[in-house]
């Protein structure tokens, strides 16, 4: 598969990623706990697969590039006090969950869950394992920095369940490792897949950054050289966004060091063409995964989704969030958790819900969600699936849209068919493009200043 430098010049805009439709931006600090445990109870009135995800905000230390909810500290004693208020949190929604509900998917993200030590990870996992009903063949999956990991952490990982490991690299070059305050040797990454490997996880995932300050296409392609050297199941490779005027801390990165345009484009281009050389399927937007890896099969399977962690498996699945900005996606409602974390304790101290923003869908948010989450995940929508569900004609309810998709076939980015319309592989690249045509929320100016550019 080759990619196209000036067809991605052309469509290189800003826009959503997905992750949620309608997105994060929407939400509303407006919330009513009676609304919410009424909807929820009517939600679980039947059993349901569900998938719980916990936030761990804790980093030792600041990585100028993050744009993660985070708290830099190295008081570890943080991490118990923080631990308790997440056990009030799950306890609140238990009384809620149908007892025959099983979760199939546990997700810790960050901030860094390896802040943990063993002692409190064995803690967290333990009462997770005592509150909730764990299937036999639950993905739990964990986001580890890989500087302050011991063999103790990965032993016990796998002790409470975990057998995916999603692990921060970002660059393998010192020069650029410098210009974004995170020196991780190659030998330290190295290390920590060797022992993830030994103690048992089933698939490694290595996330990494173009974008970054001094780097360069030679930089950047030794980079891949050493993620490649490591053999991982899945890669992630993230396009950095520069918005210091919404993450302060980039503010210490030095923008005459950021590569130009035309050079991120580049490494860009080079992981995709080298990652599927290498035999990774490209799922989409920014993930590859190996044929043999669960995002593949979950490709294969229609079983793919878009929500707060990016691309993962188990779609249809509640997702219920514990932990400072944690959000919840259940039915037809987001429920995004404070991210001012003496608030969102406060809350849980007068048995509150810590929830300060909430989105309940309308008709037409559920019907352009499934519209976008099948260009995201499927690369194509079937017109007769649509009007089966929803009962009305999708050429009448998306009319408008319809006429601006067509400058997508045009250009060799979507093909036509009478029941529908599919992206061409060139087509995926541009995903966001495409799917942003039907979010009636989207403006030029909040596009500008609100979201990272689509390629």
């Amino acid at each position: 598969m080759k990619v196209d430098i000036d067809r991605i010049r052309k469509y290189n805009v800003s826009g959503p990623r997905y992750t949620s439709y309608p997105t994060a931006v929407q939400f509303r600090e407006q919330f009513s706990s009676t609304s919410l445990e009424n909807y929820l109870l009517s939600r679980n009135e039947k059993a349901r697969d569900i998938s719980l995800y916990f936030h761990i905000p804790f980093c030792f230390s600041l990585c100028w590039y993050c744009g993660c909810t985070k708290i830099i500290t190295r008081d570890q004693d943080r991490a118990d006090v923080y631990l308790d208020y997440l056990k009030s949190n799950m306890d609140q929604l238990l009384p809620i969950l149908n007892n025959a509900s099983e979760v199939t998917q546990i997700h810790f993200g960050g901030g860094t869950p390896t802040f943990l030590d063993p002692g409190q990870i064995h803690d967290l996992g333990e009462s997770i394992k005592s509150r909730f009903k764990i299937g036999a063949g639950s993905e739990n999956s964990i986001e580890i920095d890989p500087r302050r990991l011991t063999r103790d952490h990965v032993r016990a990982l796998r002790q409470a369940g975990f057998n995916r490991a999603s692990i921060g690299v970002q660059d393998t070059n010192k020069t650029v490792q410098e210009a974004v305050h995170r020196i991780q040797p190659q030998k330290t990454n190295r290390k920590v897949t060797g022992w993830l490997r030994e103690e048992g996880f089933s698939s490694i995932n290595i996330d990494l950054i173009y974008g970054l300050p001094r780097q360069t296409p030679e930089l950047f392609e030794k980079t891949l050289e050493d993620v490649l050297e490591l053999d991982p199941d899945r890669i992630a490779t993230y396009s950095y966004a520069h918005v210091p005027w919404i993450k302060p801390s980039q503010k210490l990165i030095r923008e005459q060091e950021l590569p130009s345009t035309d050079d991120k484009l580049r490494m860009m281009k080079m992981a995709v063409e080298r990652l599927i050389d290498e035999g990774y399927r490209y799922i989409g937007m920014d993930h590859f995964a190996k044929e043999d890896d669960e995002l593949s099969k979950a490709y294969e399977e229609d079983t793919l989704q878009r929500n707060f962690q990016g691309y993962s498996t188990r779609a249809r699945t509640d997702l219920y969030a514990f932990g400072m900005s944690g959000i919840s996606q259940v039915g037809s409602l987001y429920f995004q958790n404070y991210k001012d974390l003496p608030r969102y304790y406060g809350e849980l101290d007068k048995s509150h819900w810590p929830v300060q923003k909430t989105r309940w869908l309308s008709g037409d948010d559920r019907i352009r969600r499934e519209i976008i989450m099948q260009i995201m995940c499927k690369n194509f929508v079937s017109y007769d699936s649509f009007e089966e569900r929803w009962e009305v004609s999708f050429h009448s309810y998306f009319k408008d849209e319809m006429e601006q998709l067509r400058r997508f076939a045009e250009d060799g980015l979507l093909a036509w068919y009478d029941n529908g319309f599919e992206l061409t592989d060139e087509g995926r690249f541009f995903v966001r493009n495409i799917a942003m045509v039907f979010d009636r929320y989207l403006s030029q100016a909040k596009r500008e200043k609100t979201f990272s550019k689509t390629v």
